[in-house]
């Protein structure tokens, strides 16, 4: 080995360690930037070209990297085109809401293969977990993907969670406060991850979209949450409560919230104000919308009056871009430039709202979010 290349940088490190670092840092650099050469991985990496070599073989023993092709000779052999193997293993991913369940398979890319959504009622009983597992084995059985490739199941909740993830420490959305992971594990054979529904949705973001630094995702679902993004990575707060916008006072005094107090913000800007005047179909009311219908477009008015003193707090409080996300910022692309024009209208500082966002991942980004931390967590440890 060379003084002064990846290799010697782990000191204290066993050869073991330091050979699991390297294929490491080999792989995530392939996640980043495929295809590409060894040559060129070797340089990026200050590692010697045998080190790389060494540990693209044994990635390719395991299926995990492929080769897709040659590069143009620049004067010598081809260099061969490596990329990571994107089909090598999938997670499964559950958006657990109060009427429904949204079930998605992802591969290690984040593309959706196959997504679902039912119409089910949480209830706390055994027979819904069961019926839950039984879901989720069926999905995967029909997808035929050897269960050997499944990373795991992400469950995404419209809850807190502790810490650790393993329970539920605060829930008024569902009847599952006091909790746990083992609920669902207990009927699904695959390893299960809890996690926070708009947090969940807001990771899918900073997933699609590698440019992302710090945003505030905006998740307008049939409850109102959301999810801080600060270096690339979601701030949960000290409290694990971090991004529930939803229960910011927006009208003092104003309609009462489901959680009892007034004024919140779930209450004028959840998804389920606009799909209720449409027999709560979210879809059809963007469609009653766009057709000029008088009740729907009076209720719109009311409710981006809401919005824009929604968004336009999250930018005074955070000073960075703002992602509409949920079910109804599934719908915003054509709206998008309008609600700019009235959140610039209230800004003090800019003239124009180009920081607004709308969401890329459409209506399963909550599922998908949810598997992605198996993803996110194969890709960490391989």
């Amino acid at each position: 080995m060379k003084v002064g290349r990846r290799e010697l940088t782990t000191k204290g490190a066993n050869s073991i360690e330091v050979k699991k670092m390297n294929r490491n840092a080999i792989y995530k650099f392939l996640y980043r930037h495929d295809p590409i050469s060894i040559q060129e991985i070797a340089r990026a990496l200050k590692m010697s070209l045998p080190t790389v070599t060494q540990n693209i073989k044994e990635l390719q023993e395991k299926d995990l990297v492929i080769e897709t092709g040659l590069f143009e000779s620049t004067g010598g052999r081809k260099a061969k085109a490596i990329a990571y193997n994107s089909a090598a293993r999938f997670a499964v991913g559950l958006d657990v809401t109060r009427n429904h369940v949204g079930i998605v398979l992802i591969d290690l890319s984040g593309k959706v293969i196959k997504n679902e959504r039912r119409k089910y009622a949480f209830v706390n009983s055994k027979e819904y977990f069961e019926e839950i597992g039984n879901l989720v084995k069926s999905f995967v059985e029909d997808s035929n993907i050897e269960s050997s490739k499944i990373l795991g199941v992400g469950i995404a909740l419209p809850a807190i969670l502790s810490y650790d993830k393993q329970t539920v420490s605060y829930a008024t959305v569902i009847d599952f406060q006091g909790g746990s992971v083992e609920s669902f594990s207990e009927f699904i054979p695959y390893p299960c991850i809890l996690s926070n529904d708009a947090n969940a949705a807001g990771l899918a973001e900073l997933w699609i979209d590698g440019t992302i630094e710090n945003v505030v995702y905006l998740s307008l679902n049939n409850s109102v949450g959301g999810a801080v993004i600060i270096g690339k990575n979601i701030y949960t707060g000290e409290n694990q409560r971090s991004g529930e916008f939803g229960h910011m006072t927006i009208v003092p005094n104003g309609r009462t919230c489901y959680c009892g107090q007034k004024g919140c913000v779930d209450a004028y800007c959840s998804a389920k104000i606009l799909s209720d005047s449409a027999n709560g179909n979210i879809a059809e009311f963007f469609r009653l919308l766009k057709l000029n219908s008088e009740p729907q477009k009076t209720l719109w008015e009311e409710y981006l009056e809401h919005l824009v003193v929604t968004i336009n707090n999250l930018r005074m409080l955070y000073d960075c871009n703002v992602i509409l996300g949920g079910y109804v910022g599934a719908y915003l692309d054509e709206h998008i430039e309008h609600i700019r024009e009235l959140v610039a209208k209230r800004n003090t500082f800019e003239l124009d709202g180009s920081y607004l966002k709308v969401c890329k991942y459409k209506l399963e980004a909550t599922a998908v979010g949810a598997a992605l931390q198996h993803v996110e967590n194969f890709i960490n440890n391989v």
